[in-house]
């Protein structure tokens, strides 16, 4: 069973491969994904007047007072700041921005439903950031890397299973992540950084705070143990870590 509906501004994809006699219980762990997903949307959209993100850069509540979701999310920004070096940031010009690690998150939380209902094979899709469980049809899943030129143009295809992929670039929503350390200034030398990790959450936020270092990213990620990356600059030349090509599918089979 797949479904997809748009949450958090963009469409959010779940599947859960089977057969037709558990589609009814599928439908259930399906709405209650989505369910979570409009939750977190509803605690931390940057657009909803409601929103605690909303109120807190409203100064009407305090970091204290604050939801317990809301609070691991900045402890988790902070962690990953001091990870990356301050590269990863969600405060900028007074105002809280939490999205760079929040969808991550989120997914990584969604698949843990699943998981709680039994499931283990799955694939959830949003925005480009991908949880994915055991099989499809018997094999690992395959994920196409999207040409930031041209969208309707797959630049690799790769095979992954019980990991998490995530993209960061400027195809979607253009030049939106700033460097830190250059207040004011876009990052601006590379155009799609995409990360394999051990799930969607670790993938999403150093994926996040690698395309914020621009051309150095890709050697960050490299660094990193259990992470791969490919990079595209503005040029269109690519660099990729030293075992991002065993997730590769070889030309040969992909049909």
């Amino acid at each position: 069973m797949r479904q997809t509906q748009i949450i958090m501004g963009m469409p959010i994809t779940v599947e859960i491969p089977g057969p037709d006699g558990e589609a009814s219980e599928a439908a259930d762990a399906l709405e209650a994904v989505f369910a979570y997903l409009r939750q977190v949307d509803e605690t931390f959209s940057t657009y909803k007047e409601s929103s605690e993100i909303s109120r807190i850069n409203r100064g009407e509540l305090g970091l204290s007072d604050s939801s317990e979701d809301v609070r691991t999310v900045f402890a988790l920004s902070q962690q990953t700041r001091e990870e990356t070096g301050g590269y990863f940031a969600i405060w900028r010009d007074g105002h809280c921005d939490p999205s760079g690690l929040v969808k991550g998150w989120a997914i990584h939380n969604a698949e843990a439903l699943l998981q709680e209902r039994g499931y283990r094979d799955y694939y959830i899709d949003a925005g480009g950031d991908i949880a994915l469980g055991g099989l499809k049809d018997g094999r690992a899943w395959r994920v196409g890397i999207r040409n930031p030129f041209n969208r309707a143009e797959i630049v690799k295809a790769l095979t992954v299973t019980n990991l998490g992929v995530a993209t960061s670039g400027t195809a979607i929503r253009g030049q939106h992540i700033y460097d830190p350390h250059q207040p004011g200034i876009l990052a601006s030398d590379i155009v799609s950084l995409t990360v394999i990790g051990p799930n969607v959450y670790e993938a999403d936020r150093f994926a996040t705070a690698g395309f914020a270092m621009g051309r150095r990213g890709i050697s960050f990620i490299e660094l990193l143990p259990g992470f791969e990356g490919y990079q595209i600059d503005t040029h269109g030349m690519a660099t990729y870590t030293s075992g991002f090509e065993r997730y590769i599918v070889a030309y040969a089979e992909r049909n």
